[in-house]
């Protein structure tokens, strides 16, 4: 099977980069200082699937697998896998010698317990694959799993990153309200760092695991997480050398080009291509006025998207065509055009018979710093530009999180990772089954189409990438037409490091790493 050949030829050449590093001088020891923004409600990435969780979190937990910048998969607590001839049955052959942070030996049964109780109730992105397409996951012997799928689905072999499914220890959370499990205030992973302080409102420090599965790694003592609200001063702490890594969205965009012309300084937008972010509204279509189309489209009219991306994502990111960025597998960017005409958003609210005076929109903020302030103020400037008054209401982000996930605003901001395959995610955001209450990124704004439904469903059991290609062509026309979000920009993330630090971005999911290989050189 093709498939098959494709994954034995990635593992031989991580075999030989990591062959080749290890000849390389690493150094042990030394403190990697990094910014957290905002600070995360919870470090568990089963229960909270926030950026910022992702971030911390990814240094914990584990999962079986990780991802090239092509999006071919690499070994993660799995050290090889296999996919059958029908593409029902996946079986992964597990690194033996793997503990968890509290000395438990990690197992099948943990994969087990992870794919079919516990990641199915608590993670609002893998409960929908899951659900839907695992039969069940079985243990073959200890080390070795069998994951047999109800129908073929092509992007399951992508979900295996830390964020999409950590694999979390069954001895601590079997038979417990996995909501209220201590362990949650104190996480046990695999990974290559354990939580050693956790100083809400100043920061977030990991220590290094000396018992990790990989020898002689990590390379670091000890990571620093630091909670530095105010964008500009996240800005000067960099500059000054208070941290070392910048990730995108740590600061301004328009401070972007002047901190990467600094001495010692690297700079890449690669570490991103599993996620492929994409801002836009959520506008909820539950109640008035967001029920009717023509508001959504005068909404989007009435944005100036080119504005926007010049000035306030200061040129990181381009405007959105509909539901798939730009570098989404399967997109198609014949879609219908959404312009910027303030006479036709005008004439479409007229249109919809909506008498704007009548309705105050709550305006829920996105609290992760000034650039979406910034794009916050665009959006209220445009809805009272259509006669709407906005309230616009203020919260962090465990308040976002909980408000949106319960559907409790009128217009949000956000932004979405797509992983790759839109069957992962993009289908979550737009299907009735996942018009569920409890997570940000299910659908929260209620969008209802049955057939489209059908299509999505087609187009993820497909094994034929033409047929795949049309089937997604027709979603992403439907849902412009029926301004299912509100899109905005394909979102270009930098990062900026000192020059002494190395291996910070090497996979498709980029500082959501593991970190387990960096290392600095202390002389520099």
């Amino acid at each position: 099977m093709k498939l098959k050949r494709w994954m034995g030829l990635g593992f031989s050449a991580l075999t030989l980069a990591l062959a080749a590093q290890s000849a390389q001088a690493q150094e042990h020891g030394g403190t990697l200082k990094m910014i957290i923004q905002p600070e995360p409600p919870i470090l568990v990435t089963a229960l909270n699937q926030q950026a910022p969780t992702q971030y911390v979190a990814g240094k914990i937990y584990e999962s079986l697998l990780t991802y090239d910048h092509d999006l071919q998969p690499q070994p993660g607590l799995a050290e090889s896998w296999d996919i059958s001839d029908d593409g029902l049955t996946y079986t992964f052959n597990l690194h033996e010698g793997v503990t968890w942070h509290d000395g438990e030996p990690f197992s099948a049964d943990d994969v087990v317990f992870s794919m079919n109780d516990m990641l199915p109730e608590v993670h609002a992105r893998a409960r929908v694959i899951l659900d839907k397409y695992l039969d069940k996951a079985e243990k073959v012997d200890d080390h070795t799993v069998r994951m047999t799928l109800k129908e073929p689905f092509p992007a399951f072999i992508i979900m295996f990153e830390p964020g999409f499914a950590p694999m979390m220890p069954k001895h601590i959370y079997e038979d417990t309200d996995y909501q209220k499990n201590p362990a949650n205030q104190d996480p046990v992973g695999t990974g290559p760092f354990k939580l050693k302080e956790w100083k809400r409102g100043e920061y977030i420090k990991l220590e290094r695991n000396s018992d990790y599965w990989v020898e002689d790694q990590p390379y670091l003592d000890e990571l620093i997480f630091n909670v530095i609200p105010d964008s500009a001063s996240r800005a000067v702490a960099f500059e000054q050398g208070t941290v070392d890594v910048l990730r995108g969205g740590d600061v301004d965009n328009v401070d972007i080009k002047r901190l990467r012309d600094l001495p010692n300084v690297e700079y890449s937008t690669k570490g991103w291509e599993m996620f492929s972010p994409q801002a836009y509204l959520i506008m909820n279509m539950r109640q008035p006025p967001f029920d009717d189309l023509k508001v959504r489209q005068a909404v989007m009219a009435a944005i100036n998207r080119e504005l926007m991306i010049n000035n306030i994502f200061f040129g990181l990111g381009t405007p959105s065509t509909g539901p798939f960025v730009a570098t989404e597998m399967f997109y198609d960017d014949d879609v219908p055009a959404i312009e910027y005409d303030m006479d036709k958003a005008r004439e479409l609210i007229e249109e919809s018979g909506i008498d704007p005076s009548e309705h105050t929109i709550r305006h829920l903020s996105f609290p992760y710093g000034a650039t979406w302030e910034r794009v916050d103020e665009l959006t209220k400037q445009a809805l009272q530009q259509l006669g709407f008054e906005v309230d616009l209401q203020s919260t962090d982000a465990g308040g976002w999180a909980s408000r949106t996930g319960n559907w409790d605003f009128d217009i949000t901001t956000t932004y979405a990772y797509q992983y790759g395959d839109p069957a992962l995610g993009v289908e979550r955001l737009y299907i009735e089954d996942n018009n569920v209450k409890g997570s940000p990124f299910a659908n929260v704004q209620g969008y209802v189409n049955p057939d489209l439904d059908k299509v999505w469903q087609k187009a993820a059991s497909s094994t034929d990438e033409d047929e795949r290609q049309e089937l997604y062509t027709d979603i992403q026309r439907k849902l412009v037409e029926d301004m299912a979000q509100g899109y905005l920009v394909d979102m270009e993330f930098p990062t900026l490091w000192r020059s002494n630090i190395h291996n910070l971005v090497q996979t498709a999911i980029g500082l959501n790493e593991s970190f387990a290989d960096v290392y600095i050189d202390q002389d520099d």
